[in-house]
C-alpha cells in the first residue's frame, strides 16, 4: 500500500488486494516479510490451531480480540478481521465492533448466518432473514470510531437459498452501509461472474479462496479479471502447518532426530531473527541503568 493510503482507497484501486490469513503474532511477521500488503485474521484458523476444533462458532468474542490485539502489536498491516456474525443481534454486532476496532482491527467482516454458524465451506447453514441483517450492519457502521474502519457484508445464501437471494441480499446490505460486498462460496467460474456482474459497479467485491472449498481456486489476477478488488485464501497456512507438523512429529518419532528435517526448518538463530529477538535483547539492554 502507499503512504498513508487507507484500505478503502487500496480496494477501489488495481491491482486486486490480496489478503494472507494468518492466526498469530508469528504467521502475521512472516506474511508481512513476504510482502503483503494487509492480512486476513481468520476465525477457521484461529478455531483449527487455538481450540483444535472447527470453525462452527465456538471462538468467543473475547479470544478473537485478544488475538486481533496481539497480530496488531507485531506488525503494521492493516488487518481485515473475521467477526462471524457479530457474536449475536445488532447491539452484540456493536460491542464487537467496538472490541475489535480497538484491538486494531481495519475492516470487520460480518456474516447473515444464525447461530450455531458454520463456516462458508460447510453445509447445513442457516440464515436470518436478510432485514435482519441488513440491521445489524447499520447497527455495526454506526458503532465504528472512525469511517475507515471498513464493514464487509458477507453473505452465505447462495447454499442455503440460491444465487439470486445471495445477489438480492448483498443489494440490501448495501444499501444498508457495507462498504465491501462479499458473497461466499460460489460454485463455479459462471457464479463468480455472475456475482461481480451483479454487484461490481456498487461496491468492491471479495472473494474467498479455500483449498477444497465449494468455490474453485482461483489467482489473484484471475480474480481480478473477473471484477473482484479483494481476495482472501484464509486457512491455507494453517492446511500447510499441519501437513508440515504431521510430517515433522513422524520423522521425529521414527527416527529420535530432526536430522532428516532440518533443511525444512528455522535454526535457532535464523527463528530468532524473524521474531526480532536481537532487536529486542538490545532495546533492553538500552533501559539498563549504568552503575
Amino acid at each position: 500500500m502507499q503512504e498513508n493510503e487507507t484500505l478503502k482507497a487500496r480496494l477501489h484501486r488495481r491491482p486486486i488486494l490480496l489478503a494472507p490469513g494468518v492466526y498469530d503474532p508469528l504467521t502475521a511477521r512472516l506474511a508481512e516479510g513476504a510482502g503483503a500488503e494487509a492480512l486476513y485474521v481468520s476465525g477457521a484458523a484461529v478455531a483449527y490451531t487455538r481450540l483444535g476444533r472447527p470453525d462452527i462458532g465456538l471462538v468467543t468474542m473475547t479470544e478473537m480480540a485478544e488475538t486481533i490485539a496481539l497480530i496488531h502489536d507485531r506488525v503494521s498491516l492493516p488487518l481485515v478481521v473475521d467477526a462471524d456474525n457479530g457474536h449475536g443481534n445488532a447491539l452484540n454486532m456493536q460491542r464487537t465492533v467496538r472490541l475489535f476496532e480497538r484491538a486494531g482491527a481495519g475492516a470487520l467482516q460480518v456474516e447473515d448466518q444464525s447461530y450455531p454458524k458454520r463456516c462458508g465451506h460447510l453445509s447445513e447453514k442457516r440464515l436470518i432473514p436478510a432485514g435482519e441483517m441488513a440491521g445489524k450492519i447499520r447497527a455495526a457502521t454506526d458503532a465504528r470510531a472512525s469511517q475507515d474502519t471498513l464493514i464487509i457484508a458477507r453473505t452465505d445464501a447462495i447454499a442455503v437459498e440460491g444465487l439470486a437471494a445471495a445477489l438480492d441480499r448483498a443489494n440490501l446490505y448495501a444499501e444498508a452501509g457495507a462498504d465491501v460486498l462479499f458473497v461466499e462460496a460460489p460454485g463455479s467460474r459462471d457464479q463468480l461472474s455472475a456475482v461481480a456482474t451483479a454487484l461490481g459497479g456498487k461496491l468492491p467485491l471479495m472473494a474467498n479462496m479455500v483449498e477444497g472449498g465449494k468455490t474453485p481456486v482461483f489467482s489473484a489476477p484471475e480474480l481480478e479479471a473477473i471484477g473482484y478488488a479483494l481476495v482472501i485464501f484464509p486457512g491455507g497456512i494453517a492446511r500447510a502447518i499441519a501437513h508440515a507438523a504431521r510430517d515433522f512429529y513422524a520423522t521425529l518419532v521414527q527416527d529420535g532426530s530432526t536430522a532428516a528435517f532440518r533443511n525444512r526448518m528455522f535454526d535457532f538463530d535464523a527463528l530468532n531473527e524473524v521474531i526480532g529477538t536481537p532487536e529486542m535483547l538490545a532495546l533492553g539492554k538500552s533501559y539498563e541503568g549504568s552503575e
